[in-house]
């Protein structure tokens, strides 16, 4: 490599990457830059309004709002739920870890539409959820949960969360027992143990595990189309309808361009931030 040989072997990795990435991407940004009429399709031209209508229009700017806080607070329930469960997972001593780790796993077999469909038939006004919390007490008559926000952050949040759980197992498994056992032998609590070295020696892979759930929840589609019906619009279901619906090819690629420069903005942002807290550890 430091003589300029052994760059080949990279090839079948940049071949891929271009394939699949850098071209169906690149032709997406002439496209956008095409006017487009009402009942006649794609004209000649050069127009950067679908560009100004994404990052003007309140209509628009109210769903890359929704999508960001989507991928936010998904985020967030993910990295609660998940981190109690994988720090069990990766310190349990039990002949059953290896079961419990498969039972985290097993949604990841299921196909994501019978997920989706699934959770269709749990939060529907007569299903599931509803005749529980009914028969509990804590509601009197059934609550909409489904064409809205929760109906959609509850769907999110169930099939993302084994990314979450599996990448904090790793990170958790590379911290060294010793650390933790030193920092109870030196007098620290359990709690105290795990806020000081646990995790803040987990960092990386909490960092990781969001930025993965992140990116997949603003870049989700089927669950927020079943879940959160037609009226529920995120970046992804916009993008959908300015294609499939709409045929309005332009103001479809210039969303697509826009959710793929939030995306890889992210990552670079938190590539910068990782390597930042390296340095300073």
């Amino acid at each position: 490599m430091r003589h300029g040989h052994g760059w080949w072997l990279l090839a079948p990795a940049l071949l891929m990457l271009f394939i699949a990435f850098i071209l169906p991407v690149g032709t997406l940004i002439p496209t956008s830059f095409r006017p487009y009429v009402p009942l006649v399709g794609i004209t000649a031209g050069f127009t950067a309004r679908h560009y100004a209508k994404l990052v003007t229009d309140s209509y628009y700017l109210e769903i890359i709002a929704r999508t960001l806080g989507l991928g936010l607070i998904v985020t967030g329930s993910t990295l609660v739920i998940g981190y109690p469960v994988a720090l069990f997972l990766a310190r349990t001593r039990s002949r059953w870890r290896s079961w419990l780790t498969i039972l985290v796993v097993f949604p990841l077999m299921l196909n994501l539409v019978v997920r989706t469909f699934g959770w269709i038939a749990l939060l529907a006004q007569n299903g599931l959820v509803n005749q529980a919390l009914q028969a509990l007490g804590v509601v009197q008559g059934p609550v909409k949960l489904l064409f809205n926000f929760a109906g959609v952050f509850i769907g999110l949040t169930h099939i993302f969360l084994p990314f979450m759980v599996l990448v904090l197992i790793g990170a958790i498994q590379n911290i060294p027992r010793d650390v933790e056992d030193a920092a109870r032998t030196l007098g620290a609590s359990w709690g105290s143990a795990f806020w000081r070295v646990t995790l803040p020696l987990s960092a990386p892979g909490i960092l990781s595990g969001s930025i993965l759930v992140f990116v997949l929840t603003i870049s989700a589609l089927v669950t927020p189309r079943l879940l959160g019906g037609p009226t529920y619009q995120v970046m992804s279901t916009l993008i959908y309808d300015e294609f499939l619906q709409r045929l309005n090819w332009p103001a479809g690629s210039a969303a697509s361009l826009l959710l793929t420069v939030m995306v890889l903005t992210l990552v670079y942002l938190s590539g910068r931030l990782a390597r930042r807290t390296g340095t300073g550890a």
